[in-house]
């Protein structure tokens, strides 16, 4: 095997990316779906932001037919994503103007329709639509400094011209993989593992500040979520 391969081998990852929309929903407890979630627990409602005012539902992701679930969401069936109407752009915890609700059972998941005032994102299915093979972005992406060394040396003795020569970055939605970082990538911190990935979606007019994308990990210890969100 060449160095080439072998880099590719080291850092590859799989990801599941979605197809928004283009067949007929189902409604179910089964379905997955961008700008609405209809999944919930008996107590609970649309969340409100840190301004008392109802958030708005962004995606709700059924994970049983997702092959490449990361570790962090191994016992997880069920994840919704609500969001302020004031995005937030720093990296924030877990209910701070932003809520994701994750279920491991879904037998007290109920259905529950609420009209929701002032949303700008068109509800839309998804579906799970390939595995992909997902590589990190150059720029914070991923990478050790190590590999980035490697890299760096096989473009210097002409084996490859560019680093996106072996590699591809997938910028839709998807869960696993990388985070595909429209700017220098962040670090989530120790033990973070990224799992889900929410791109603006014109069909779905959802535009994340200026063709943004938002970036959920997860604490694979505490279980704590982070949020993160850049744009061009």
């Amino acid at each position: 095997m060449d160095e080439v391969e072998k880099i590719k081998r080291h850092i590859v990852k799989k990801a599941t990316i979605f197809q928004t929309g283009g067949f007929k929903p189902t409604n179910s407890i089964s379905e997955s779906w961008i700008g609405k979630v209809y999944l919930f627990k008996d107590n609970e409602e649309i969340p409100l932001d840190k301004n008392g005012n109802r958030m708005i539902p962004l995606i709700q992701i059924n994970l049983n037919d997702i092959p490449t679930k990361p570790k962090s969401i191994s016992n997880s069936k069920i994840i919704t994503v609500f969001i302020s109407k004031d995005f937030p752009v720093e990296l924030s915890l877990n209910n701070e103007n932003w809520l994701i609700r994750e279920y491991e059972n879904e037998d007290d998941i109920k259905i529950k329709e609420f009209e929701i005032e002032n949303t700008f994102v068109k509800p839309f299915p998804l579906k799970p639509q390939k595995v992909i093979e997902d590589y990190p972005v150059w720029d914070g992406g991923g990478l050790s400094d190590e590999m980035e060394d490697k890299i760096l040396e096989l473009e210097n003795t002409g084996v490859i011209e560019d680093y996106y020569d072996i590699s591809e970055n997938q910028y839709g939605h998807k869960i696993g993989g990388y985070p595909s970082f429209c700017q220098p990538g962040i670090d989530f911190g120790t033990d973070y593992e990224f799992v889900l990935q929410i791109a603006s979606d014109e069909k779905a007019n959802l535009n994340i500040v200026d063709g943004g994308t938002i970036f959920l990990a997860k604490n694979i210890k505490t279980q704590q979520w982070k949020y993160y969100c850049d744009f061009y």
